[in-house]
């Protein structure tokens, strides 16, 4: 049904057709908007490996609290936290309008990144059923594109991408990062379950798709630790992916209040650890840290005979020629972004 009530920052928010509730997205509000423009041009000083993106959705149901697009709402007047989880703008138009975007001369078939924002597998599109829309319009195009997501229901429109990959560049990429369950649910409480994701990995393997995997974010003290990275890299491995890119969680100034409310809240003996890792405005773990890291994951990696390796090192951030799997690295990069609906991952 209709919501006639208008939240703080709605009039702000172009092209609105209404906002709408239902009872299967309990606590969900749908914000229905007409775009102008859906192609998004990936400003020059980032250090994203492509070009273009396209994001059918604002906001995300998956409420992920380390989720780096959680700033992006406070550009509509909505907050990062709850009204991130639960204000969630469709672009109900989104694939006519990329239809058309993509139909002028001056496109030049680029590669466009799909799922660099928020997820455009969340459970809203089990309701609105925008992706096919948008992946028929690339390929009638003739555009490459990849796709990042945690949602299973990219398994509903396999068929079609794999006629896709007929015609056009196809890549796909699985974020898949917390093993244990229980702390899942309290890291990613709307996301489908990593045996769920490891499953719906193994479907595009067998569909042909040389899938990588996001083992991102890792978690310092929660999900670093040597035999929680080789359990996940085994059944990673086990599932079929070709390859993984691994990095440590960032806290851009969007999200960095709302993780520290929960990690207060959930794990309060890890507060003056993350002051270390996290201090100030800073938006990495230092780089002793990720040196760890790294030393850690690269032997698990040779054991399952994984390729891969570190974010920072995957991206190009100088060719811009695309690489399966799209990577964030730097805050120069993540800054100018955000100013124009920041691609962005984790």
């Amino acid at each position: 049904m209709a919501d006639d009530t208008a939240l703080p920052g709605m009039e702000h928010l172009n092209g609105l057709v209404r906002s709408v509730t239902t009872p299967e997205f309990a606590g969900i509000t749908f914000h229905e908007v007409m775009s102008r423009s859906v192609l998004n041009r990936v400003p020059g000083p980032s250090a994203m490996p492509f070009d273009w993106t396209v994001n059918p959705y604002r906001g995300c149901t998956h409420a992920c609290v380390y989720c780096f697009a959680r700033g992006t709402h406070e550009y509509l007047d909505l907050d990062a936290g709850a009204d991130f989880d639960s204000q969630i703008v469709v672009k109900l138009n989104v694939a006519d309008v990329l239809r058309r975007e993509l139909a002028k001369p001056s496109w030049a078939r680029e590669q466009v990144a799909l799922g660099t924002n928020t997820d455009p597998y969340q459970r809203a599109e089990g309701r609105y059923r925008l992706m096919p829309g948008i992946i028929s319009a690339l390929v009638d195009s003739g555009t490459p594109f990849s796709i990042l997501t945690k949602g299973t229901l990219l398994r509903r429109d396999l068929p079609l991408l794999t006629d896709a990959a007929a015609s056009v560049p196809v890549d796909i990429a699985m974020s898949i990062a917390v093993l244990d369950e229980p702390l899942r649910h309290l890291l990613e409480p709307g996301a489908p379950t990593f045996a769920a994701r490891l499953e719906t990995v193994r479907a595009a393997n067998a569909a042909g798709f040389r899938v990588t995997v996001f083992l991102m974010p890792i978690v310092p003290h929660l999900t670093d630790s040597v035999e929680v990275l080789d359990a996940a890299l085994s059944d990673i491995a086990d599932a079929g992916a070709a390859r993984v890119v691994y990095g440590a969680m960032h806290l851009r100034p969007g999200v960095k209040p709302w993780f520290q409310q929960w990690l207060a809240r959930e794990r309060p003996d890890l507060v003056p650890a993350y002051r270390g890792l996290y201090p100030g405005a800073a938006v990495q773990t230092p780089q002793g840290y990720r040196r760890m890291l790294a030393e850690r994951v690269r032997p698990l990696l040779a054991r399952h005979r994984m390729r891969g390796g570190l974010e920072e090192e995957e991206a190009q951030p100088t060719t811009r020629r695309f690489r399966p799997g799209p990577v964030v690295t730097t805050a120069r990069g993540r800054a100018a972004a955000a100013r124009a609906e920041a691609p962005t991952l984790f």
